[in-house]
């Protein structure tokens, strides 16, 4: 009897057009997409444009001979890398629902209403933003915390809550790029074979010249913005009501403390954050049972019963104000796990679209020419910088940003006698802050939804983030702080992806 198993097909390495194809359908589907629905592109257009690009991807790679199954385990691959964001996103939903309804975010602006000047509360955001990230390493959890109350007293004391969002990412990226206890650190020492001390080191003289430069930029727009706050019978009201609508007392606030506490503790971010919404929802039916009567107000059940529907209720769905002042409004009814739901969806389609590139070998393609022409120290640290940020864009996520490049241009590295914490120093700068500028990346979709301000919108005022790219670049190009050591690797080398 014959054998009638088919041969194996052949496997061919991608072409040029096969690397540029999925590129260039995605570019034009998020152009038409930002064209037709303007902002609103991201309650769904958007996430359709990186689908079909996805699959586009998924065609060609099938086309050079994959199998089918091959490129499905790569999309499951690229979902499973995001597990954890997305659990994060959901308790980011519920704890900023029970922060509202146990008055922690109206507390938190009750108080900083009467504590911060607005001639200088941009400032004092950038600052605030990053002691917090700085002492626990996380920018989401710094941004979907005291971020959130952050915009939400910028639309009450008169200030842009757009320029607001800028200084909080700004300030949050400072810890998440310098802190010791930050993951995205951690992992750019680890992957360029630098100790965790060294590797800070080479980030300060970066980092510190990019808050300055912060500082400096936003205590001019405090100043010269064109804007004193809101008059003194505005303010007034805004604080009546919210103590009307709440006890406001510094036990509010203890949910915070038990968050920043987690935090410092290492406990998962996850876990930290799901146990300050259960905490904060405890809390509001002993502070605040008006409130959340006010919320729930189901005539048929009992009080506790109420209660518990209620914490249950705002974890799902939200919280909701009907104060009849509209900067109350909308600064309480915010939150619950459904209101990432737009946000997880364009995160998935992210990830699976920049991981088939990535695999299946057509990011390599496009990336090691340019690499090769790289042949002096700026030109090679601009190329890193140009991938790093590259990434952000087509792959969707800050990791494999960071991942990539120290894999591709490491040996490069080496060969020129350039030490690897130039190349620590740039991906961190390149890949780790530049992620929450791009609407689509998973840090620009999640800062986008918590903060409630559209990415597009708030990426002119993230300086920070835009000054550490350009001061690496600046570096590169001068010498300044390259540090060079005697190479190690032969010349001739391979390059692999």
């Amino acid at each position: 009897m014959s054998d009638t198993t088919p041969p194996p097909r052949s496997i061919k390495e991608p072409s040029y057009f096969d690397a540029l194809a999925p590129l260039v359908v995605l570019a034009l589907l998020i152009g038409g997409a930002v064209t037709l629905f303007g902002l609103d592109a991201m309650e769904g257009p958007l996430q359709v444009g990186i689908m079909v690009a996805a699959m586009v991807t998924a065609a060609i790679v099938l086309k050079n001979g994959h199998p089918w199954d091959a490129i499905a385990e790569s999309g499951r691959r690229g979902v499973s890398s995001v597990v954890s964001a997305i659990f994060i996103l959901f308790a980011v939903g519920a704890l900023i629902g029970t922060w509202n309804m146990s008055g922690t975010i109206p507390t938190m602006v009750y108080y900083g209403i009467q504590l911060i000047n607005p001639d200088w509360f941009y400032l004092a955001t950038v600052v605030i933003c990053a002691v917090i990230s700085l002492g626990i390493g996380s920018s989401w959890t710094t941004a979907g915390t005291i971020g959130v109350g952050l915009v939400g007293l910028a639309l009450m004391v008169g200030v842009s809550p757009v320029i607001t969002a800028g200084a909080v990412i700004s300030g949050a990226y400072v810890g998440d790029k310098l802190s010791p206890l930050s993951e995205t650190t951690i992992l750019t020492a680890q992957i360029t074979g630098n100790d965790i001390h060294t590797h800070l080191r080479a980030q300060v003289w970066t980092t510190i010249p990019a808050f300055i430069i912060s500082m400096i930029v936003f205590t001019a727009f405090g100043v010269f913005d064109g804007t004193s706050g809101l008059g003194e019978a505005v303010v007034n009201s805004e604080l009546s009501a919210l103590n009307q609508l709440f006890w406001i007392t510094p036990l509010n606030l203890i949910p915070l403390a038990l968050l920043i506490g987690l935090s410092v503790f290492k406990v998962p971010p996850v876990l930290a954050i799901m146990a300050s919404a259960l905490v904060a929802g405890i809390l509001a039916c002993f502070l605040q049972p008006d409130a959340v009567l006010r919320f729930v107000d189901d005539p048929t059940l009992t009080a506790p019963a109420n209660f518990i529907k209620g914490i249950w209720q705002v974890m799902a769905t939200g919280y909701y104000s009907a104060s009849g002042i509209p900067p109350v409004d909308s600064l309480l009814s915010r939150g619950g796990m459904d209101s990432m739901l737009f946000t997880v969806w364009l995160i998935l389609g992210a990830l699976v679209f920049g991981t088939l590139l990535d695999e299946f070998g057509l990011l390599s393609k496009l990336v090691t020419p340019i690499l090769l022409r790289a042949k002096t120290t700026g030109s090679l640290i601009g190329t890193v910088v140009a991938t790093a940020l590259g990434l952000n864009i087509v792959a969707g996520d800050q990791y494999v940003a960071l991942v990539l490049p120290a894999r591709l241009f490491r040996v490069e590295f080496e060969k020129r006698g350039l030490a690897t914490t130039n190349l620590s120093r740039t991906v961190a700068d390149a890949g780790t802050v530049t992620s929450p500028l791009v609407p689509w990346n998973s840090c620009g979709a999640y800062m986008a939804a918590v903060l409630g301000v559209p990415t597009l919108l708030y990426m002119p005022y993230a300086i920070f983030n835009i000054a550490s790219p350009l001061l690496t670049l600046l570096y590169g190009i001068t010498g300044f702080k390259v540090v060079r050591v005697d190479p190690i690797i032969p010349e001739d080398t391979p390059l692999k992806a």
